[in-house]
């Protein structure tokens, strides 16, 4: 596993403020329905994420991880608080605003991979750049292509890959754009153990060799220990963090969550 203490001197993008963090919230709370039929995703979520960190977002099945990350990454907007991006934020924007900012700023990784079957890799990878109306870097492209293992498959169609091929292919297109935050949404669910060890590599190295901040959920306490550290949420709320985690302690900890009564945290 690649070394947790090494950070580079310069981030992966020109536009973030070190003074800020990367990803900021306050006083999150996200509720759908109302009165007695609402359900409380997120119940006041208080959280700043470094530049340069590498975070796994962890809980119990319903304990507000997907909800944590669709606000926090401009996807679906709080009831309640503020969301801030590299101290910009992003609560207010209008929905074509908060388009052009996950375009050029955020980067995405899911479980389904989500690469479209009838682009080539270099195309996939090309994407964003595209959308976002910016001159499609190839010369990056094929550098991100070679760095994640797949300098020699740039012509092929997703198709042609096998999973854990493709979820590489995920990586470097989150990349492209240098995001100031990549969110990466159960990134090795649909992989074996050797494959989903690569990937979370990959997520390793980009923290540690290209600046990225990294935001992961995951229910695998191996995934997430190669983060620095792991935040837990119960019941749409906080429900403590481990740094420099191992796969035991994070097992535990889940375990302790698992079990505890509604309303209290491990």
């Amino acid at each position: 596993m690649a070394s947790r203490r090494h950070r580079p001197e310069h981030g992966p993008t020109g536009h973030h403020d070190p003074a800020h963090p990367a990803i900021e919230l306050r006083a999150v709370r996200r509720s759908y329905g109302r009165g007695g039929e609402a359900v409380h995703a997120l119940r006041g979520v208080d959280l700043a994420l470094g530049h340069g960190s590498f975070t796994a977002v962890m809980g119990p099945s319903g304990s507000g991880k997907s909800t944590f990350l669709q606000c926090a990454a401009g996807l679906d907007k709080p009831t309640s608080g503020e969301v801030f991006l590299g101290g910009e934020e992003i609560t207010g924007l209008s929905e074509n605003r908060l388009t052009v900012l996950r375009r050029s700023r955020i980067g995405f990784v899911f479980q389904s991979f989500n690469l479209l079957p009838s682009l080539t890799v270099l195309q996939n990878v090309l994407l964003p750049l595209r959308l976002a109306g910016e001159r499609q870097d190839r010369g990056r492209a094929r550098e991100l292509l070679a760095q994640v293992g797949l300098g020699e498959h740039a012509s092929r169609r997703p198709g042609q890959l096998s999973g854990g091929q493709q979820q590489r292919v995920a990586i470097a297109r989150a990349l492209i754009t240098r995001p100031e935050v990549v969110f990466a949404d159960e990134p090795t669910g649909a992989l074996d153990t050797r494959t989903a060890h690569e990937v979370l590599g990959l997520l390793r190295r980009a923290v540690d060799t290209m600046g990225a901040t990294v935001v992961m959920v995951t229910h695998d306490p191996v995934a997430a220990s190669f983060a620095d550290r792991v935040v837990f949420l119960a019941d749409g709320a906080l429900a403590g963090e481990l740094h420099h985690p191992d796969p035991k302690s994070v097992a535990d900890r889940m375990v302790a969550l698992s079990t505890a009564p509604v309303g209290t945290t491990a």
